[in-house]
This record gives C-alpha cells, sequence and structure tokens, in this order.
C-alpha cells in the first residue's frame, strides 16, 4: 500500500519555501491551506523560488498584509506568477522548437 500524499508534499515544501523566505512557518500553513490544491502549491513554490530576497522591512509589511487578508495576498502572488510566466513566454516563444 502506497501512502505518498502528493498534496501534503506539495504543501511541506511550500511551508519550507515560505520560511527560506523569512517568514514565519505559520504564515507558511495559512497560504497551504489557503491554496488548497497540490498544483497551486506547486506553482507558488516555483514563483517563491525565483523572487528576490527580502528586507526585514519587506517581510514585515508582508506579514501584516498576509494577517489582515489572506486570499488578496496569495491573488497578488498568483498574479505575478502568472506574469511571469507570461512574459517567459513572449521572451523564449510557447514551446521548445521554437527557440
Amino acid at each position: 500500500m502506497n501512502d505518498y500524499d502528493p498534496r501534503a508534499e506539495a504543501r511541506k515544501d511550500l511551508i519550507r519555501a515560505i520560511a527560506r523566505m523569512g517568514y514565519p512557518q505559520e504564515f507558511g500553513m495559512v497560504i497551504a491551506d489557503s491554496l488548497g490544491s497540490e498544483k497551486m502549491m506547486r506553482r507558488m513554490i516555483s514563483y517563491l523560488h525565483q523572487a528576490k530576497p527580502r528586507s526585514m522591512e519587506e517581510i514585515a509589511d508582508e506579514m501584516l498584509a498576509i494577517n489582515s487578508d489572506v486570499d488578496h495576498w496569495v491573488s497578488k502572488k498568483q498574479a505575478e506568477y502568472y506574469n511571469m510566466k507570461y512574459n517567459e513566454m513572449l521572451y523564449y516563444g510557447l514551446t521548445d522548437e521554437d527557440n
């Protein structure tokens, strides 16, 4: 019997990625729970791996934003992720064959 749960693994990975950015682990749990699906968690992890390191002031400001409205913060980060992917498609083309 296989006990591997991809959603649980994605949740752990997302919590680690958020902690690596300087946020408390509790915020990672809140974000993971609000995203829900493994696919959305993996997208957020991809975005966070490419994000620049933040100053402590920026982290504090974002933690306040997360604390006041988690859904808005998640939507903002998802929009940044899609914008980044869209810009990559414009630069590199839609498929590998276009390069």
